[in-house]
């Protein structure tokens, strides 16, 4: 199974800008595009948090408009700049997605993997939650299905990256979360977003992917470098393979770059000898 996962996508109304600079529109296209060309073409696409920047209507529907022309089946979470009943409403035709309350669920016999979804939202805040509540459901959905190989997404990093002003609207409840997964051999690995880089750790045993955002990345700003703000380095998403029972992940960059060259001739000669 190929999993393509995106993330913090930003997506504004028609004719606005991130920042007055950035036209996230025409990178959620450039990303569609790619992921609809990838051979082996991947089985489904997690998109995890931050879908559209304000959480209007109108966002949504523009962020609709944007997903049409992808031909891969694809499951959304909400991150802190999404509108938990407005993307409900968006999505209404995601029959995964519950009716009401928190916007988690795990999706159960459809791949090879199972896929537990995490809402991790705070209404009117930036930074995220795992609360009582949403703590004893992970567990307890965890706990029914001891034995399949599982995939955790969700929107907040549940670990501190040295990006401080990134770290002050991290994810609370991150302990009672690693002793979770610490009971629960069958996760996998956990994938999320909010960070806008590449970043790999581990928490409670288990691998932990962030991915970098296909429009804009937080710079790379370490141990109280203010004030804190964004770049345009390479964008892109990752690539996840599930084979034999063992998880691998790609960092894929989009743009446009020369090549690829072949480093054999056409009678097997070493091109560089």
């Amino acid at each position: 199974m190929w999993i393509a996962q995106i993330t913090d996508t930003h997506i504004k109304q028609v004719g606005k800008l991130t920042y007055g600079c950035i036209n996230t529109a025409s990178y959620l296209e450039r990303a569609v595009a790619k992921l609809n060309a990838l051979r082996p073409r991947p089985d489904l696409v997690l998109i995890t948090g931050d879908l559209v920047d304000f959480g209007h209507p109108q966002e949504y529907a523009h962020l609709r408009q944007l997903l049409e022309p992808l031909v891969i089946p694809y499951l959304v979470i909400p991150g802190n700049h999404d509108e938990r009943e407005a993307l409900r409403q968006a999505f209404s035709d995601h029959d995964y997605l519950p009716a009401s309350g928190f916007l988690h669920y795990a999706i159960d016999g459809r791949y090879p993997l199972r896929i537990v979804g995490l809402d991790t939202l705070v209404p009117g805040e930036s930074r995220g939650e795992l609360c009582e509540q949403r703590l004893q459901w992970l567990a307890q959905t965890l706990a029914a299905q001891p034995t399949a190989p599982t995939l955790v997404m969700m929107h907040h990093p549940p670990f501190i990256s040295g990006i401080e002003h990134m770290d002050r609207i991290g994810l609370t409840g991150t302990p009672e979360f690693a002793e979770i997964l610490r009971q629960h051999p069958q996760v996998q690995a956990v994938v999320c977003g909010h960070l806008h880089r590449n970043i790999f750790t581990t928490v409670g045993g288990r691998p932990v992917l962030c991915s970098v955002s296909p429009a804009h990345q937080v710079a790379l700003e370490l141990e109280g470098g203010e004030p804190g703000g964004f770049t345009l380095e390479p964008p892109g998403f990752m690539l996840h393979r599930w084979k034999d029972g063992t998880l691998l992940s790609h960092a894929v960059v989009l743009g446009d770059f020369e090549g690829p060259y072949p480093f054999y001739d056409a009678n097997g000669k070493l091109l560089d000898e």
